[in-house]
């Protein structure tokens, strides 16, 4: 098993952080604070609940505990834009005084909720563009939160896809179309696509039907690879996803290692519950008093790569003794 950590730093977010108190005892005021969470992820599925922990023990760390001073309401599922206003009309019942949106939809649709209501949203593709903040340095109302989108996670996996499977020629990347940040990060994999010898097309799937549409498809067609940028909504098909490249023995590279837990080849990207234990600090600062206008959009910090030996085995693939050195996690 190798480990690695690898750090970015996005417009002095990693130094602003440093200051943040790690565990200082809570505000206590006699009354329980609350939080609402929109978590798009069914309740039973084990990668919301990973999320989910590491936002609790993000705020525990800074002195919560729920049920004493901290109430915190979550709502599980994933559907379509109606139902995800749903979603955050209840919450807004509940009467949090933050409000955690994972997601673009989830943030749009908690604006338009409440334009008072404090919102920290997680995995929004260009917050500016979105018009929910003016600025990442300067938000200027009641949002804030933790951009997933790096642009040079296109090219890296193509990258990683030629040297794991240097006989692939033809590579799909299979995204949410309704994923703004998806399309990005596709836009950015094309832009490279010729320095690796790669032709690149882009698959749209929504449902399971579209994505074993689209893997019987790609098995016609000879070195052909996958890509899968990060969405909650494909995540919820991951089983599905795995079993279907390796069953049309197609070598994928995932932006999520949820995918490579499951069974899938590689995996490179950010790491989400790390996000959502960083979102605890912004929810916390929130309760003792700070505005989202005053806390800055911070992009990612983490990333990992992952790599299941046994699923390359079983597509006839013997990851390169470099990658393998590389890696944070090896799964034997």
């Amino acid at each position: 098993m190798k480990r690695r950590d690898f750090i970015t730093v996005t417009g002095g977010a990693a130094a602003f952080a440093s200051l943040w108190p790690i565990a200082a005892p809570a505000q206590q005021s006699g009354r329980m604070r609350r939080v609402g969470v929109l978590m798009l992820y069914a309740e039973s599925d084990r990668e919301g609940q990973l999320r989910a922990q590491a936002f609790r023990e993000g705020l525990e760390a800074s002195g919560w505990r729920v049920g004493t001073n901290l109430l915190i309401e979550f709502r599980w599922g994933v559907g379509d834009l109606e139902w995800i206003k749903s979603q955050i009309a209840g919450l807004m019942k509940f009467e949090p005084e933050v409000v955690l949106a994972n997601s673009d939809p989830a943030a749009r649709a908690a604006q338009s909720a409440s334009r008072t209501v404090p919102i920290v949203f997680i995995g929004s593709s260009d917050p500016v563009a979105q018009d929910f903040v003016q600025s990442l340095a300067h938000p200027g109302a009641n949002m804030t939160g933790f951009s997933v989108v790096e642009p040079t996670l296109g090219p890296k996996w193509l990258e990683l896809l030629k040297e794991i499977a240097p006989r692939v020629t033809r590579v799909s990347v299979l995204l949410n179309p309704g994923n703004s940040g998806s399309a990005l990060l596709a836009l950015a994999a094309a832009d490279s696509s010729k320095r690796f010898g790669l032709e690149m097309v882009v698959t749209p799937i929504r449902d399971a039907a579209e994505i074993e549409a689209a893997a019987e498809m790609l098995a016609k067609q000879p070195n052909s690879g996958l890509i899968f940028p990060p969405d909650p909504v494909i995540a919820g098909h991951r089983k599905l996803i795995v079993d279907l490249a390796a069953r049309h023995r197609l070598p994928a590279v995932y932006a999520l290692r949820s995918f490579v837990d499951e069974g899938g080849l590689i995996s490179y990207g950010i790491s989400i519950p790390e996000l959502f234990r960083q979102a605890a600090s912004y929810v916390d600062r929130i309760l003792r008093g700070d505005k989202p206008e005053d806390l800055p959009v911070q992009g990612p910090t983490k990333f990992e790569l992952l790599i299941n030996l046994k699923a390359a085995k079983g597509l006839g693939i013997e990851a390169p003794p470099t990658l393998l050195a590389r890696a944070d996690e090896v799964i034997e």
